[in-house]
């Protein structure tokens, strides 16, 4: 009957949204990524775990999903959605700046480990056509895995994503192959969509331009965030159908979509709006991961499962690294990209369907590595974590931590992003011998290779504020863009050395109180001032007299200055200090 609810959908609605409230924030809190967890509760939930007892235990079935093929819509939509978001970060002339990458070293990556792989299996006895099925499945890597932890901009997510992108366009020439080996007569229906493919994208190009930036004029006019919502959507699920229907993969048309949509003004505000849906159904994609692995199953070949997935990842992640390396890439990015992109991913196990459809390589094998896919993707964040910590001591312009001492006195940075670089200029440019201090080994490495004294030390350790030996030094700055942390941080040295200058930026008025709480000698509160020196530049724009708007801004800065202090309880005024403005200048 029209109307009627399905109680399967609720069900299955209530565990993906009580694990989004659940895991994000409890995963987050511990410091370890949430795909870990959305894979745990697809364990939990799923037909392998508490599903398969709901004929014992009725009432399991309102948080468990004893379906999987029901939500697998929404986890391809999540796949989807991160792609367009990915071409939303990127643009035409970016990507073509790549393509050496792309078609050089993700093009070697995954035919050197494709070709590694084909040995290891022929020597283990596989026949040929089912070693060159496999190899070619399990040398491909986690689009959905990856990017999220990496980015695109970041140098690791420079690494990364040219690789992965390789990756992605093969997919289609790869099931091509597979089905000629199989029989299919491949070959000749591989040219046809290969043609039809070009000419997809080709009108897809042309007809973006024309029409997706009146189509995103129109939404914005109706300041109708929804009707914005549901015009982005359209575009990328559109894009997504037309490549399906051409032969290619959907993503293709997804990241088409992005680019289109990132040479237009509304990229920003498209972003932004689709987030938090491309988040959600990134999670249910990872939740039916997690319900793909038997853990009765992996119990019963643990050794077999074991071997094969080190074997895999090592292979992988060596040969990686390798070509990283061997084309520019700094040690601790290349060792970190070739861990991330060692295990299987996503498209592993759709092309490990299409051997099996094709009869190259039999379902119990295709069990097997399904298991060590879903093992792999399971551990990916995992090895993130021992990547990122093992990539820091391999840069070679990266130096252990240091004491201040063994750099004399002087005054110490902490954080060197671009408030810190900003204050080391103008220390370097008045002769003040400094050093400063990040936990972002990019920040470093870029420091270091301009000539700044930027040291690696992560200041959420304690025992961090001891070995800086800070009582040698002549004044303390905290430039890092964490509040919590800030005051800490300024309870940490006020402990050891209560006599220490310490200078910190804060975010606001409420912050800067609990800075001078804590003990430091000045806050900057970055927000207050540039609010006031942007009112002076409006009023004196608009034509008011200087004398008032000055007077009005003396008001105001006085008031701000009350309220820090009553909610620090000073016995001093605090120092807001107003930067020599247009109205000194003219005066």
């Amino acid at each position: 009957m029209a109307g009627e609810l399905s109680g399967d959908g609720i069900s299955d609605a209530l565990v993906i949204l009580g694990a989004a409230g659940l895991v994000i924030p409890a995963f987050a809190r511990i410091r370890i990524s949430p795909v870990i967890g959305f894979i745990l509760v697809g364990i939990l939930v799923g037909p392998a775990g508490l599903g398969g007892l709901v004929a014992r235990f009725p009432w399991l079935y309102h948080i468990t999903i004893t379906n999987p093929a029901a939500i697998q819509p929404v986890a391809e939509i999540g796949i989807v959605l991160l792609l367009f978001s990915i071409g939303l970060e990127l643009s035409f002339r970016r990507l073509w700046a790549m393509r050496t990458q792309v078609f050089g070293i993700g093009a070697a990556q995954l035919l050197l480990s494709a070709a590694v792989i084909v040995l290891a299996l022929r020597m283990g006895g596989t026949g040929w056509p089912g070693a060159l099925a496999l190899a070619l499945a399990l040398a491909l890597s986690s689009t959905a895995l990856v990017l999220p932890i990496t980015g695109t901009t970041s140098p690791l997510g420079r690494a990364a994503f040219p690789v992965l992108l390789f990756q992605d366009l093969a997919l289609v020439p790869i099931v091509f192959v597979l089905g000629a080996i199989g029989g299919g007569g491949g070959e000749g229906n591989l040219l046809h969509t290969a043609l039809i493919g070009i000419i997809t994208v080709v009108v897809m190009y042309l007809g973006g331009r024309a029409i997706l930036p009146k189509l995103f004029a129109q939404a914005a006019r109706t300041k109708s965030p929804e009707l914005f919502l549901a015009a982005s959507l359209l575009v990328a699920i559109v894009a997504s159908l037309a490549t399906a229907a051409a032969g290619l993969s959907p993503i293709v048309g997804a990241l088409l979509a992005g680019l289109l949509i990132a040479e237009t003004a509304y990229h920003d505000e498209v972003e932004v709006i689709v987030r938090p849906f491309q988040g959600l159904a990134l999670g249910v994609f990872l939740i039916t991961v997690g319900m793909s692995l038997d853990i009765r199953m992996v119990l019963a070949n643990w050794s077999a499962l074991l071997a094969a997935l080190v074997a895999i990842v090592a292979a992988k992640a060596t040969l990686t690294a390798g070509l990283l390396r061997w084309s520019g890439t700094r040690w601790s990015a290349a060792a970190e990209a070739g861990s991330l992109l060692g295990s299987p991913g996503e498209t592993t196990l759709i092309v490990l369907g299409v051997a099996v459809g094709a009869a190259l390589v039999s379902p119990a094998d295709a069990a097997f590595w399904q298991t060590a896919t879903a093992l792999g993707m399971t551990v990916t964040p995992l090895l993130a974590r021992i990547a990122q910590a093992f990539a820091r001591r391999l840069d070679g312009d990266i130096v252990p931590e240091l004491h201040v001492e063994e750099l004399g006195p002087g005054t110490v940075i902490i954080g060197f992003g671009r408030v810190g670089r900003l204050v080391a200029e103008m220390l370097q440019a008045h002769d003040q011998r400094f050093v400063a201090i990040d936990a972002d080994p990019d920040c470093v490495a870029a420091g270091r290779r301009d000539g700044f004294p930027v040291l690696f030390g992560d200041v959420v350790r304690a025992e961090l504020v001891e070995r800086l030996a800070l009582t040698r030094a002549d004044a303390l700055v905290l430039t890092m863009d964490d509040p919590a942390l800030s005051v800490k941080l300024v309870q940490r040295v006020r402990a050891v050395d209560p006599e220490q200058t310490i200078i910190a930026r804060a975010r606001d008025g409420r912050h800067a109180a609990e800075l001078y709480k804590a003990g430091v000698t000045d806050a900057v509160p970055e927000t207050l001032e540039s609010s006031l020196q942007l009112s002076e530049a409006v009023l004196v724009d608009l034509g008011i007299a200087m004398g008032p708007v000055i007077a009005s801004i003396h008001d105001k800065r006085e008031q701000l200055r009350n309220l820090i202090r009553h909610e620090a309880d000073l016995d001093r005024e605090p120092r807001i200090r107003r930067v020599r403005g247009r109205s000194e200048q003219v005066g």
